[in-house]
């Protein structure tokens, strides 16, 4: 069982910084790829990143492109998601996701099956 936490989210000002953060127990996080979706108020869950075991590939939507950074730390359990700099569009519950079950060198996609889900950090960001 691998249970999924993030920290990090706040309310912050257009053009700011924040590093998400998300721990997930268990001994296989350095074998599981892991990705961040985010849920807008009234908008469908929204694939945003994701990242392979070792951390040497990533894959990013478009939408997100060059302000968004997916990383990881496999000796603290950690994914990080380093939004920079922040629009107000951003703002959602950020959640991140543990795919248990790819190879190295593969980046899960936004349509992987994810076998476990963080509660999510609220990130909000005013103009």
């Amino acid at each position: 069982q691998v249970q999924p936490v993030e920290s990090g989210g706040g309310l912050v000002q257009a053009g700011g910084s924040l590093r998400l953060s998300c721990v997930a127990s268990g001994r296989t996080f350095s074998s599981s790829g892991m990705a961040w979706f985010r849920q807008a108020p009234g908008k469908e869950r929204e694939f945003v990143a994701s990242i392979s075991r070792s951390g040497g590939y990533t894959y990013y939507a478009d939408s997100v492109k060059g302000r968004f950074t997916i990383s990881r730390d496999n000796a603290k359990n950690t994914v990080y998601l380093q939004i920079d700099p922040l629009k107000p569009e951003d703002t959602a519950v950020y959640s991140c996701a543990v795919a248990g079950r790819v190879g190295e060198g593969v980046v899960p996609g936004p349509l992987y099956d994810y076998d476990y889900w963080g509660q999510g950090t609220q990130v909000t960001v005013s103009s």
